[in-house]
């Protein structure tokens, strides 16, 4: 499907744009132009009980406090810089009402070393953990850009950039199955892409490492803070605490159709390829990740990614005619 022009390239890098492509740039730049600050300036609201910024500053005296980022259920995420090192970084301290369980520090020391190894570019990277002044924090790497719900408001994505993003999402999630990380809360806030177009996923783990529901009541009794039940594969949503990477696999299913329908995947859904100009073998691909049973689902990240690049890759070129024998002149 994504056919090439030698004529069709980038103006921005020079690289060949696919047929179908956005704003008339390759999916990597189109993808940077949508990776602009599409949310007001102004700090957003803070929920009740959120630190302010004087509150977290005192108990983080070796950075500087810049803003507030985001806050939810599961804690707040502060701007900050570290001096020493002249860098932005995004400061998570969890929510204060997890302190109160005696087993808490315990599971938050032993899970965020795992998390803190996690070490790939398209994962956001935890710098440092640990406590200060109450409060359980991670030290994460600071992404200058947009999350996916932020680029998707901006502007609908092009079946192009979708199937481009896709694969580098995979990347990132079958790293971390092979060390042992499901996300567990895979969702458009959870994908970053910064000002160059490059593709992160964010908060890997924390849902395990807060402490998962036990329960769909639990779970949206609390608003869905520990997950987001539009994105939550059946299993995870029944069985919280008996779920593989495939519980993943069909939170991105869920985000494959809303990045090129523009809506959830909720009851008897139609295909993309109705809603939208992909290519209709892509339907195939996201009903098999959104399978109901696990068991018929893809079994890795890896062979989802093999099958949506087969879609991508230009059709091979045919073999050259055999030149006809000619007879020899007597």
């Amino acid at each position: 499907m994504n056919e090439t022009s030698p004529s069709a390239q980038c103006p921005k890098c020079g690289r060949p744009i696919p047929s179908g492509a956005s704003q008339g740039l390759c999916p990597q730049c189109a993808l940077a132009a949508v990776a602009a600050p599409t949310e007001p300036a102004t700090a957003p609201a803070a929920p009740a009980g959120t630190p302010t910024v004087e509150a977290v500053q005192a108990a983080f005296p070796h950075l500087e406090i810049l803003g507030l980022i985001g806050a939810g259920g599961m804690g707040a995420v502060f701007k900050a810089r570290q001096p020493k090192l002249d860098r932005l970084v995004a400061l998570k301290l969890l929510s204060p009402s997890l302190a109160t369980s005696p087993a808490f520090a315990e599971r938050f020391n032993r899970e965020a070393r795992v998390l803190a190894r996690l070490s790939h570019p398209g994962i956001v990277s935890v710098f440092d953990f640990g406590q200060a002044s109450g409060f359980f924090y991670l030290l994460m790497e600071y992404v200058d850009g947009v999350n996916l719900r932020q680029a998707m408001r901006a502007g609908p994505f092009t079946p192009t950039q979708a199937l481009a993003l896709v694969p580098k999402i995979c990347e990132a999630l079958e790293f971390a199955h092979g060390e042992g990380v499901l996300h567990r809360d895979i969702k458009p806030e959870n994908i970053l892409l910064d000002t160059r177009g490059r593709l992160k996923i964010a908060d890997f783990g924390i849902a395990k490492l807060v402490g998962e529901p036990r329960s769909v009541t639990q779970l949206t009794a609390t608003g869905a803070t520990l997950g987001t039940p539009q994105y939550m594969a059946p299993e995870q949503l029944e069985h919280p605490e008996d779920v593989d990477q495939r519980a993943d696999i069909y939170s991105l299913g869920v985000v494959f159709y809303e990045m090129l329908t523009g809506e959830l995947p909720i009851g008897r859904f139609a295909p993309p390829s109705e809603k939208s100009s992909v290519d209709p073998r892509v339907d195939a691909v996201v009903f098999r990740a959104l399978e109901k049973e696990r068991e018929r689902r893809y079994g890795t990240a890896g062979e989802v990614k093999t099958s949506v690049e087969h879609l991508t890759r230009p059709p091979a070129a045919p073999p050259p005619s055999p030149r006809p024998a000619v007879a020899p002149r007597l």
